[in-house]
């Protein structure tokens, strides 16, 4: 089979990768959570400091540090899902029309979040996905503030065909803010496993 995911959804494509490594004719990790594999170096801070300064980005940031107000609201979920639009710039390497029209389109489970933040990922799970065969491409946005590119360059790195392509001009939904690289990326990548 082959496996995409993006994000939290790269999460369960690298669970199940580690279980299931010879079932995979391929997978390709969108912007993935590479802490999945371990404590490994991060260029966030980095990024976060070239984007300082831009009033969208900066009041996302003060959001996101404040992190999400649940006590004492009527409805957590509606609170949450405000919180996520106020930290919503922080996700696109520019923040256009495109970038709020999507994301004022995403909805966020609270209890999905919670749980997803509450699970350690086994402690050898690099072990495992290093007998993942199948060729497996790592797409990164230059400028994701979220998950960076060295520690994607890492994850990449263990798996045995795995490969990173960085994706300029690009946060955390290439598709959404590089569709036509994005698409060149991954339809290369599917050609040359199928």
């Amino acid at each position: 089979m082959l496996l995409v995911g993006h994000s939290a959804g790269a999460r369960l494509a690298i669970a199940y990768a580690a279980q299931y490594a010879t079932r995979l004719a391929g997978m390709v990790l969108i912007t993935p959570p590479a802490s999945a594999i371990g404590d490994v170096a991060t260029d966030v801070d980095e990024l976060i400091a070239k984007r300082r300064g831009e009033a969208a980005f900066d009041a996302a940031l003060a959001a996101s540090e404040a992190g999400p107000e649940l006590d004492d609201v009527s409805d957590p979920e509606v609170a949450f899902n405000a919180w996520r639009r106020q930290i919503a710039p922080l996700g696109y390497a520019a923040w256009g029309s495109a970038a709020q029209t999507h994301a004022q389109g995403a909805h966020y489970r609270l209890a999905a979040a919670r749980a997803y933040f509450t699970v350690d990922p086994p402690p050898d799970l690099a072990a495992r996905l290093s007998r993942v065969t199948a060729p497996v491409l790592v797409i990164a946005g230059a400028q994701d503030c979220g998950t960076g590119v060295l520690a994607l360059r890492k994850l990449a790195e263990v798996f045995p065909a795995g490969r990173l392509t960085t994706i300029e001009r690009c946060g955390h939904h290439p598709w959404v803010e590089q569709p036509a690289a994005f698409r060149d990326v991954v339809d290369t990548f599917l050609e040359s496993v199928g």
